[in-house]
């Protein structure tokens, strides 16, 4: 007899109504990959983009979910001892092979981290792809130093929450910007030092404050609202665009020379699980364990609510990380 797992199906694109849980076969892991026992995992706006089917890859019907935490519960190439903590995250999950929107999802060892920690699943489930994120942005994106100045364009998204944590870890002057002045202190606590309601006119702003310009700054917001980020940095600065939470992705009509001030860089970062060390996770873990870092946890669903889950991501009003809890 076949054993079976619940998961989140997608049969094909569409509203948040096309997710489905099913009970379907479980996954058995060959040979380079291992299975993973799925205690949490984070939601993420590109699994709304490939639900949406306006994704550039992917193909249905498919399992969503390009990350999750949890146990090996297999490893027929002994990469991993059973019951080891793990994460696995991006490398094809959810979109080419299955992923984490399931009890168990089986996915290749190279895309796992393994790490120790007893912190509960639903902090640890929203960490991975966040954490990549925004280490990357900051480290591979911005080459950012320590002690700098760092805009966050979009900073009550989950990345930016991670983003102020990880600059204020580094001694960063951190300016955040929201559109809600409700969410000064849910930046604050993030570790924000400034925070600048977003009128579409942050550059102004910023300059009021770092009159020079900032060092560097992580565009999450789009491209709408990229011209006025750049005009924020500095020259010899940086900016990396990482994220799109207004879903606007290209530029017509772009003129480099008008739209890229004197001397300013702009960047890109959207990387994978090998940018994202055991030991980073760990020492990101240990932080927040002894209270030196936080998790910015929003909301947590069980299996059964991910429609719910979907629209409150579509909506944008959690204040943090979304987080499945699938059993």
């Amino acid at each position: 007899m076949t054993a079976t797992m619940r998961a989140v199906v997608v049969d094909g694109p569409g509203d948040p109504g096309v997710l489905r849980v099913r009970d379907v076969p479980m996954p058995t892991p060959r040979p380079g990959w291992v299975l993973i026992r799925v205690e949490a995992f984070g939601l993420n706006r590109s699994e709304l983009h490939f639900r949406s089917g306006v994704a550039s890859t992917g193909s249905f019907p498919r399992i969503p979910g390009i990350e999750a935490v949890g146990t090996i519960a297999d490893a027929p190439g002994g990469e991993y001892p059973v019951g080891a903590q793990v994460a696995a995250m991006m490398g094809g999950m959810g979109r080419s092979f299955d992923g984490g929107y399931a009890e168990y999802v089986s996915v290749p060892a190279a895309i796992v981290v393994p790490f120790t920690s007893g912190l509960g699943w639903d902090v640890l489930g929203a960490v991975p792809e966040m954490l990549q994120t925004a280490a990357g942005s900051l480290r591979v994106g911005l080459q950012a130093a320590d002690g700098q100045s760092l805009l966050i364009r979009g900073g009550t998204s989950s990345v930016g929450l991670a983003l102020a944590t990880l600059g204020a870890l580094r001694g960063m002057r951190v300016l955040s910007t929201t559109r809600n002045p409700s969410s000064v202190g849910l930046l604050e606590a993030a570790g924000a030092d400034h925070v600048i309601i977003d009128d579409g006119e942050v550059a102004r702003r910023v300059r009021e404050i770092v009159p020079g310009g900032v060092d560097g700054a992580v565009e999450l917001v789009g491209v709408n609202v990229l011209r006025d980020t750049l005009r924020a940095v500095r020259a010899g600065g940086t900016v990396c665009f990482t994220g799109m939470l207004s879903d606007t992705w290209t530029i017509d009509e772009f003129y480099p020379m008008d739209w890229l001030p004197n001397g300013v860089r702009l960047t890109a970062y959207s990387g994978e699980a090998a940018d994202l060390t055991s030991a980073e996770l760990q020492a990101f873990l240990d932080a927040v364990a002894a209270g030196h870092a936080r998790v910015p946890l929003g909301r947590v669903y069980r299996l059964d609510e991910i429609v719910q889950a979907h629209r409150d991501m579509e909506a944008g009003t959690a204040g943090g990380k979304l987080v499945v809890l699938p059993r």
